[in-house]
């Protein structure tokens, strides 16, 4: 401080002005601790100022989690009944995996090859549409497990289930909708049996259901297929196919022999016996029904994956889609054609043919624009305002441009289960894209 210069300490007249000096000194002393008051007073300020500064932002940071939080918990969720279109339930576009299952032996190599994962990269899209499709399947199946029961129209539960899935698939022409017929044959019906109008089947107590739909994105083809049974002797029945059908999925993978795959599921679906009404019965591999690949708007793409033994020795190759299913009956386990015809498809490679009657080019017309080669039923052609077609698709089918799928049956009095899933040869990995909680 400058009052403690040696010059101002030594003076005389301090004593005679002492007043005036002292009160001089007081001054400075005083405005000395003032300043230093200020200093500690702008100090503390300046904390305050960042503490509430720290707090606001801490606050913001709060509010703006909250914001999130809210964010997150307003995504829909899928109402009961179902009715938001999946699509809308996944708004970053990417869909849910179905289960991975790594390759065996020799192709475990594939699973950390980089080459192979560039690969599936480039797939990326196609994958996603499938697992869309996959993700339909799912919620619809949920949804029609919880409502059927005995007592029910099969006409009603087909057209339910079917107008679900174009609800959740936001049905948009041939770039997504249903891939084919939803078959709910019943007991010694195996398969391709679906209601045409008019029919008054009401669903039983005693009756073994197989529940057989597809979705599809862009001609991307989920099939898939589950039983119903509600009396529970025909429990090991069901369980005889789930069982089969899992086998045939663990056994299936890249240059797997598809007569391995045959046998595999053979030997695990004819281990079980059902007991029906005090009368056992093996339960037997429908010999002549398999399981299938599936390209692009083509449910049956060429290969059959057999469910008994002495199959083909054709190998499954990477990038394959296939439909493994199986069917154990307590019949003899050999279907033939029989009841009347529901299901219709056009021929993958049917080319040009020329048609006479007018009516059948006019149906054909339709069922182009409509279905392509995606199978459908009576029941379609009905829904779209179709009359009078019956002369006229049988044109079609007699000129070898559509071909009719009549249900196929064991014998009567038997009864037939299914399970089915569709999986995907990926280059790293086998996925089973239609797998979810309830099989």
């Amino acid at each position: 401080m400058a009052s403690e210069s040696p010059d101002v300490v030594v003076v005389a007249p301090v004593v005679e002005n002492g007043g005036a000096e002292s009160s001089n000194g007081k001054d400075e002393q005083l405005e000395s601790e003032l300043s230093k008051k200020l200093e500690i007073a702008e100090d503390g300020k300046e904390d305050n100022d960042e503490e509430e500064g720290s707090k606001a932002e801490a606050s913001t940071k709060k509010k703006k989690k909250k914001n999130k939080s809210k964010k997150k918990k307003e995504l829909p969720q899928q109402t009961d009944p179902p009715s938001i279109p999946v699509v809308e339930l996944f708004p970053s576009g990417e869909f849910p995996e179905g289960e991975i299952q790594e390759y065996k032996d020799d192709n475990l190599w594939r699973t950390t090859s980089e080459e192979k994962r560039e690969l599936e990269r480039l797939e990326k899209p196609i994958y996603n549409s499938v697992r869309q499709a996959a993700e339909v399947h799912r919620q619809v199946r949920k949804y029609v497990r919880s409502i059927v029961k005995p007592g029910m129209l099969m006409t009603d539960i087909c057209e339910t289930l079917e107008n679900t899935v174009r609800k959740l698939i936001s049905e948009n022409g041939l770039q997504a909708g249903i891939a084919f017929p939803t078959g709910c044959s019943l007991n010694w019906v195996a398969a391709h049996w679906t209601p045409n109008s008019g029919d008054k089947t009401v669903l039983q107590y005693d009756d073994v259901m197989k529940l057989d739909f597809g979705t599809h994105i862009d001609g991307h083809i989920i099939d898939c297929a589950f039983t119903v049974a509600f009396n529970p002797m025909f429990d090991p029945l069901l369980a005889a196919s789930r069982e089969a059908t899992y086998t045939g999925i663990k056994e299936a993978g890249i240059d797997v022999r598809l007569c391995d795959i045959g046998a595999a599921i053979q030997e695990v679906m004819e281990s079980y016996e059902v007991e029906i009404n005090g009368k056992v019965f093996q339960v037997k591999s429908i010999r002549n029904l398999n399981g299938h690949s599936i390209g692009p708007y083509q449910i049956h793409a060429g290969k059959s994956v057999p469910i008994v033994k002495g199959g083909e020795q054709t190998k499954m190759e990477e990038g394959e889609f296939y439909a493994i299913e199986t069917f154990g009956s307590t019949g003899k386990g050999y279907v033939r054609e029989d009841l009347e015809c529901s299901h219709y498809m056009k021929n993958f490679d049917a080319g040009h043919v020329p048609l006479r009657l007018p009516r059948a080019k006019q149906l054909l017309a339709t069922i182009n624009k409509n279905f392509s080669t995606l199978a459908f039923c009576r029941r379609y052609l009905d829904r779209i305002g179709e009359t009078k077609y019956l002369m006229a698709l049988k044109n079609l089918c007699d000129s070898g441009i559509v071909q009719p799928y009549p249900p196929l049956c064991d014998v009567k009095g038997s009864y037939v289960s299914q399970f089915e899933h569709t999986i995907l040869l990926r280059p790293t990995c086998k996925e089973v894209l239609s797998k979810g909680d309830d099989y």
